[in-house]
């Protein structure tokens, strides 16, 4: 699927397409647990609640727009993962879906080891106390201070995306007296069912090395005779947002065909293979993600098949589940500010944030669901169209939803599954004032990233 957009942003005004948008559900005010967080309820007075807290109150403490994270619902999420896989595979939990040094600390008390792809990541991984031998660092081009501090530091595996970085990070590790652990990530020719811009197993795209005119088996042969590497395996990542196991059965299949050339070229046979993340979640009711049990389990049987066919010992499996850990933990929560019914198309609400917190709307055409909070409501459903207040005409939150007809100014509204890369991708367009970071448990609401402040915008300024 290819994409282009016009600089002045979508056309967004036009006459929907029959069956373009889902029908209103049979009542408004129901939320569906597969899209909220494991504690979101409503109260008897009608409104929302998360952790037990109801969400007027957390507005007029906290202020809106803001991330509000359910910790249970996060801590049950990432034991699912941990208790899923075992003792015999790794989880890595993706940081760039949402890092902070309290969701370091939660991953660390859950048993969850920590992928990091930049140096502030690794910066925010260390400082909140993550063992540097349960971190693994990825990216297309790391810098040699990053990874001087990689490896350094003594994190568990450096993530090899290039020929070049093959040689860099050997350099780097043996002026520092290291042979540092590291995967070799390949390209597996596997198009995921998923949008262009995040499916990244295709050999026309910029990460990893291609198994294609045996690119990836020269890889392993350079770094396998350089000193200051131990290559513990190969490293596979299809896509995200994937609902779909296909592309994991030929994902696997080609890396484990790979680790057959290798036994048969070297005489080894590599311990490990990671096979990424990607996993989907729900953000409408229409999306069916897997539970962890059954993903573990399918993989577990995808890669003993394979192995077992080209007479391999079944490897350690690693894994990288971020959005399927902490996107559906979070809601964002706005406030109502205008309200503007188009006669014949739809209603555009608009609210206190915008693509400032959530870019993924314009940036993937993703879709959300919305919810009013603040109170229930009979009336008659409305399509709406959830806008932000930035000046740009691709502002949009909520493409195509269903809210109360006496929606009003004033009113809380909240779009659930916003936990993953809302905030991590977060801007200052306009110069807004990022959003904090609350997270709610037993009754107990703690900001764990705070809200920026005009003097925060004033002090990088220098003039």
């Amino acid at each position: 699927m290819s994409r282009s957009a016009h600089p002045a942003g979508p056309r967004h005004a036009d006459v929907l397409p029959e069956g373009h948008y889902s029908a209103p559900a049979d009542d408004l005010n129901v939320l569906d647990p597969k899209v909220w967080a494991q504690t979101v309820t409503r109260t008897e007075d009608g409104s929302v609640s998360v952790g037990g807290i109801d969400v007027s109150t957390l507005a007029e403490q906290f202020g809106t727009p803001a991330y509000f994270l359910d910790e249970t619902d996060f801590r049950a999420r990432a034991r699912a993962w941990r208790t899923a896989f075992g003792h015999d595979a790794d989880v890595f939990y993706a940081g760039k879906a949402f890092l902070s040094r309290a969701v370091v600390r939660w991953l660390h008390e859950e048993g969850l080891n920590l992928d990091v792809c930049s140096g502030g990541e690794l910066a925010t991984a260390l400082s909140a106390g993550m063992p540097a031998d349960r971190i693994a660092f990825h990216g297309n081009n790391k810098s040699v201070a990053e990874i001087t501090r990689a490896v350094e530091a003594g994190v568990g595996r450096i993530v090899l995306d290039s020929f070049q970085e093959i040689v860099r990070v050997a350099h780097i590790a043996q002026s520092l007296g290291r042979r540092q652990r590291v995967q070799i990530r390949v390209t597996v020719g596997v198009e995921a069912h998923t949008h262009e811009f995040i499916a990244t197993a295709h050999e026309d795209q910029k990460f990893g090395i291609a198994l294609a005119d045996g690119q990836a088996a020269e890889a392993v042969r350079r770094a396998l005779a350089l000193d200051g590497l131990e290559v513990i395996g190969i490293h596979s990542h299809i896509g995200s947002q994937i609902f779909d196991m296909a592309g994991f059965e030929v994902a696997a299949r080609r890396v484990v065909s790979l680790l057959a050339a290798i036994r048969d070229e070297h005489g080894i046979e590599l311990p490990e293979i990671d096979l990424g993340g990607g996993l989907g979640i729900a953000y409408t009711s229409d999306d069916d993600p897997r539970e962890p049990h059954e993903i573990a389990k399918a993989l577990g049987e995808i890669v003993t098949r394979e192995c077992e066919a080209a007479k391999l010992r079944t490897p350690r499996i690693s894994v990288e589940p971020g959005r399927a850990i902490v996107g559906p933990t979070a809601f964002t929560l706005y406030e109502v500010g205008t309200i503007k019914p188009l006669e014949g198309l739809r209603t555009y609400v608009s609210v206190d944030g915008g693509m400032s917190d959530n870019i993924r709307t314009a940036l993937y055409d993703a879709e959300y669901s919305v919810a009013l909070v603040s109170r229930t409501s009979d009336a008659e459903p409305m399509l709406v169209r959830v806008v932000g207040k930035h000046c740009e005409s691709g502002d949009i939150v909520v493409k195509d939803a269903f809210l109360p007809s006496d929606l009003a100014p004033g009113d809380l509204i909240a779009v659930p599954a916003t936990g993953a890369y809302c905030r991590s991708m977060a801007s200052n367009y306009n110069h807004a004032l990022r959003p904090p970071v609350v997270a709610v448990r037993d009754g107990e609401a703690r900001v764990i990233v705070r809200r920026e402040t005009e003097e925060d915008l004033l002090r990088l300024d220098v003039g």
